[in-house]
């Protein structure tokens, strides 16, 4: 379905209830199509709190600041 500008202004909600229904709402501007809204797609599966514990480690030491010759190797690509 197709909608100017001023109709999607006017009557968004209603638009908004025809996506949750499935259909595409295109958005036109003098006759050239600006937008369209489609149903956001859910997450593939559900986040899950805390998913990744026991999958990360740290180095001792990974909180401390560069030094500043650590800082001018990392700025330039050096190891």
């Amino acid at each position: 379905m197709t909608y100017s500008v001023h109709e999607a202004k006017t009557h968004f909600s209603k638009l908004l209830d025809l996506v949750e229904q499935g259909e595409e709402v295109v958005i036109v501007r003098r006759g050239a199509t600006i937008a369209r809204l489609v149903a956001a797609r859910e997450p593939a599966t559900p986040r899950t709190l805390g998913a990744m514990r026991g999958k990360i480690s740290w180095t001792d030491g990974w909180e401390k600041p560069f030094t500043d010759q650590e800082a001018d190797d990392f700025l330039e690509g050096r190891e």
